[in-house]
């Protein structure tokens, strides 16, 4: 059982209050005296999801920026979180209690409390925050099982920022000058335009965030959902920052698409809430763009410049 799939899999036999949603969605959803309680937690391990090098300030905002995407992806507006620490050295953790102050401020996620543990000597730093939010009145919390044949296929913000980042970050890609210093400090620190979420949650169908690659979290919405989705490679939005230092090829756009830590919001909705969509995310200061459309058919298909396109052998990352 070595893959992250496999895995959730056999935990389903253990998830079986409907607060689980049957694992298939990134937070559980409790009803609490006639409320929807959303609870989210992820971890950020050292070598794994930040590098043995970022400053630890970033570290700590990444940890919050991850969790606060979540909650915004079921419509959920932010009440607080707990998290774990490993101790290290004294300057390391000082310097990551002030990104995490910063973080909890930025995205209005107050500390609640957690636990501390210390780690043997050598171990990767890990740290684990669950963010607990309050579900949208009046609709449920979008879920990836709620896509429709016939929904539109929506992106927010731009794709693939993150994954060229690290890139540079790593030496794989040569780049220098202001566009590279952005795309690094949109993988050190993910920027999820969070009240968009709940905005938008009265109109969408299926809604997640975008963290392991924009295909790979696209087939789990469709799978989850029984449907198939089409989309255009080539409508998929790329910054100025990234078209500037890698392009803006079909090739260009399938690595984007392939790539993790974009932290924003893949959803689903009918023709008749373009114009509602559009105006709310220009209200909030973002962007969304249309990708495509859910089929009844199985799969995943794709187009880039009118003609159809194999899927990549992989689709994104898995632990």
């Amino acid at each position: 059982m070595s893959s992250e799939t496999a895995f959730i899999s056999a935990l389903r036999n253990l998830a079986s209050s409907t607060a689980a949603r049957g694992l298939m969605d990134d937070a559980a959803v409790l009803n609490v005296g006639g409320a929807d309680l959303v609870l989210t937690m992820d971890t950020v391990v050292e070598s794994v999801h930040f590098l043995p090098d970022d400053p630890a300030q970033d570290v700590a905002w990444k940890l919050v920026a991850v969790n606060a995407s979540d909650l915004s992806a079921k419509g959920a507006l932010p009440l607080g979180c707990l998290y774990s620490h490993a101790l290290g050295e004294d300057a390391w953790d000082t310097a990551f209690l002030e990104g995490l102050g910063e973080a909890c401020r930025h995205f209005a996620l107050p500390l609640l409390g957690g636990d501390t543990v210390r780690m043997p000597a050598g171990a990767p730093r890990s740290f684990s925050l669950t963010a607990l939010g309050q579900g949208p009145e009046g609709t449920e919390p979008p879920a990836r099982t709620m896509a429709r044949v016939g929904d539109i296929v929506w992106v927010s913000g731009s794709i693939g920022d993150s994954g060229l980042g690290l890139d540079i970050l790593l030496g794989t890609q040569t780049a220098t000058g202001p566009e590279a210093q952005w795309l690094t400090a949109r993988y050190r620190r993910p920027m999820p335009l969070t009240p968009l979420g709940p905005a938008l949650a009265p109109y969408v169908h299926a809604m997640m965030d975008v963290s392991d690659g924009l295909l790979v979290d696209l087939s789990r919405l469709a799978n989850a959902s029984h449907v198939g989705a089409r989309i255009d490679l080539g409508a998929i939005p790329l910054s100025p920052a990234y078209a500037a230092i890698a392009g803006t090829t079909c090739e260009v756009r399938m690595n984007a698409a392939c790539a993790g830590d974009d932290y924003v919001l893949l959803f689903t909705a009918p023709p008749e809430n373009t114009a509602d969509i559009e105006a709310i995310t220009k209200a909030t200061g973002g962007s969304v763009r249309a990708l495509g459309a859910i089929q009844a058919e199985a799969g995943l298909r794709l187009t880039c410049e009118g003609t159809d396109i194999p899927l990549p052998a992989h689709l994104g990352y898995e632990h």
